[in-house]
């Protein structure tokens, strides 16, 4: 556990609050952003369905000597999407609580697609704070990994060290991030409860397979992806751009499950096409009739204005479905408060 002066010691992991009922778009007036605190040191924010269909989750932890934010959310647009707003307020009131001087920030990512990209722009010029770029070169280089993607790397936020692992099969440059403090894997898009999205299988499955050993060598707790697209109903998912999400699953996934996605990655890693399994959906490839069967299941899919556009996209291969640039229009009305549990 902590000390009254936030110092880290060696009772960990710590017990974890993750009963929250998160915002699902179900409210026309619900708020723009939803922060939860699961721990003294660990906060976690939930962008609304009615800013972005993506919904993201970003992770704030703090450490003796600086804190490290994950993910900057899928909105580029400050107004709509106060990002930054919202991390200096709750650094400001850490330092409050824990009080120490030169305390920086280090902006990371799970991986670099825009819905966990969108954000940055606000963080470059604040004080104090490090971006690092989404890009394998940069990543490589700012967490020292000796060897990608076999190798691991730390990252010390003062008494309070992560490990890295490299996380490639969704994007190239994908991180897993375990946190011994809370005994969380945060896997970004690699593993969550809705649609895994698989660009190289043998990378994906070697991935698969490092975190579900480390399973066996460290205490995980639970798994935190960064979206929730999954109802309650076993392997039932909401339609790609929905803007709610009556009845969502948990966000929190089981090492159990983990080890379901890597048993199910190994049995279908030769069968391109959609998986259903209860906790998640794998898509292995790009096969253009998977991603069009979404678009016609999507209840506001951009099918009606850029029909066109959207085919040639398929045709060419490029994967936006992953990258989901057509879905992260803000709604017209969004609320000026903020949710927090």
């Amino acid at each position: 556990m902590a000390t009254s002066n936030g110092e880290f010691v060696a009772a960990a992991p710590v017990a974890l609050d993750l009963e929250v009922h998160w915002i699902d778009g179900t409210d026309p007036d619900e708020p723009r952003y939803q922060i939860h605190q699961i721990e003294t040191h660990t906060f976690v924010i939930r962008q609304s369905l009615r800013v972005s269909a993506e919904a993201p989750f970003i992770y704030l932890l703090f450490g003796d000597s600086r804190a490290l934010l994950i993910d900057t959310g899928a909105t580029e647009d400050s107004t709509a999407w106060p990002l930054r707003e919202v991390v200096d307020q709750l650094i400001e009131d850490w330092l409050t609580a824990h009080p120490r001087s030169d305390y920086e920030l280090v902006v990371a990512h799970s991986h670099g697609h825009q819905d966990h990209t969108a954000g940055d722009d606000q963080f470059h010029d604040r004080p104090q704070t490090t971006v690092v770029s989404s890009e394998l070169a940069a990543i490589v280089d700012y967490f020292g990994f000796s060897e990608w993607p076999s190798g691991s790397a730390r990252l010390d936020l003062g008494r309070r060290e992560l490990l890295l692992v490299p996380s490639p099969g969704h994007h190239e440059a994908a991180i897993t991030f375990y946190d011994p403090w809370t005994g969380v894997l945060f896997t970004g898009d690699t593993v969550y409860p809705g649609r895994l999205y698989v660009q190289d299988m043998q990378a994906f499955k070697s991935t698969i397979g490092r975190l579900a050993a480390l399973t066996g060598t460290k205490p995980v707790t639970h798994i935190l992806g960064c979206h929730i697209e999954l109802s309650r109903h076993p392997g039932k998912d909401y339609p790609l751009g929905a803007r709610e999400h009556p009845g969502e699953r948990p966000l929190p996934m089981t090492a159990s499950q983990l080890r379901a996605v890597h048993t199910t990655a190994a049995e279908r890693a030769n069968q391109p096409g959609v998986h259903v399994h209860e906790d998640f959906i794998l898509y292995n490839g790009r096969r253009i009739r998977d991603h069009l069967k979404l678009l016609i299941r999507s209840r506001r899919s951009p099918l009606g204005v850029l029909p066109a556009a959207v085919v040639l996209l398929l045709l060419a291969g490029r994967d936006w479905v992953a990258d989901h640039r057509l879905f992260n229009r803000p709604e017209k009305r969004t609320s000026n408060d903020a949710g927090r549990q």
